[in-house]
């Protein structure tokens, strides 16, 4: 846990806007929030180090925070459930503290009906179906869960943009002039064209990491295509949670069945991307 700790880095905006709740009397407010988005980012840090993840840092700005991690998309899927749910879960308990305070004179009952709004706002909006909140990572789970990992990156994406696109719809015809929201749309706007700029980076990430064998918790798959079939598309059906094994069909009935990774050394170590398996292969 001191590890984690000393990961946690904290914006210089957070300190404007805790001056600006000094100044308009809001301190209390300011740093209840505070309080809640940090339990909630060190669920996910807690639960990630739990599963020997490697943790870039748990980062707080001025409309929330982020617990970066760097790995890629070839963890177990049940790790990555439980690294996503555990911020969310936090509130929970978070709020089971604030009922049992409320007996306490030090802990009014506004202060435990902002509390209680805080968390319950807070875990409502992170579970929104848009990256990269909680909901977001956890809809690209499920939409990875079924398709290729390339296709489940764009399909996760166009998902993210159009819900996005739906809330601030709905806000700007609701909540015209909520600044603060506007600020976070605006975040969550660029960090969506980010992730679609860094979708390729992304992807040869997760095709690296499956050719230096940091894959876990694989179930075996067999992919059946023609022997004409380039390398780069046989790489873009690969699935996470999957260890593939290319069955490939010659003109003669033929057949013959190669590694995922002999696939990915000719992708990555001889260049053969556009090559067809024919070339990379022999049949009799």
């Amino acid at each position: 846990m001191i590890g984690l700790v000393k990961k946690i880095k904290i914006s210089p905006f957070f300190w404007f806007v805790l001056g600006i709740g000094i100044i308009t009397g809001y301190f209390r407010e300011v740093l209840m929030v505070f309080l809640i988005v940090l339990i909630h980012e060190l669920g996910h840090a807690g639960t990630a180090h739990y599963f020997k993840w490697k943790i870039q840092k748990i980062e707080l700005l001025p409309f929330g925070g982020v617990a970066e991690m760097n790995e890629s998309s070839n963890r177990p899927f049940k790790e990555e459930f439980f690294v996503i749910i555990a911020g969310p879960l936090q509130h929970v308990w978070l709020i089971a503290v604030s009922f049992f305070l409320v007996q306490f004179d030090f802990w009014t009952v506004g202060d435990h009906e902002m509390f209680v709004t805080h968390n319950v706002m807070i875990a409502c909006f992170n579970l929104l179906p848009i990256w990269p909140l909680d909901g977001g990572r956890l809809l690209n789970l499920v939409i990875s869960y079924y398709f290729p990992f390339e296709q489940a990156q764009k399909l996760a994406i166009y998902s993210s943009v159009f819900i996005l696109c739906v809330v601030a719809i709905i806000s700007y015809v609701n909540v015209p002039f909520h600044l603060n929201l506007w600020v976070v749309l605006s975040f969550l706007c660029i960090s969506n064209y980010l992730e679609w700029k860094q979708r390729h980076f992304v992807f040869m990430r997760f095709l690296l990491d499956r050719l230096n064998g940091k894959i876990t918790g694989a179930r075996q798959q067999h992919l059946s295509v023609p022997y004409s079939v380039s390398v780069r598309d046989v790489v873009k059906m690969f699935r996470r949670g999957h260890d593939h094994f290319i069955v490939i069909k010659g003109e003669n009935d033929e057949r013959k069945v190669i590694k995922e990774s002999e696939v990915l050394q000719a992708y990555f170590h001889e260049n053969k991307l556009h090559h067809s398996l024919k070339d990379i292969i022999k049949f009799g």
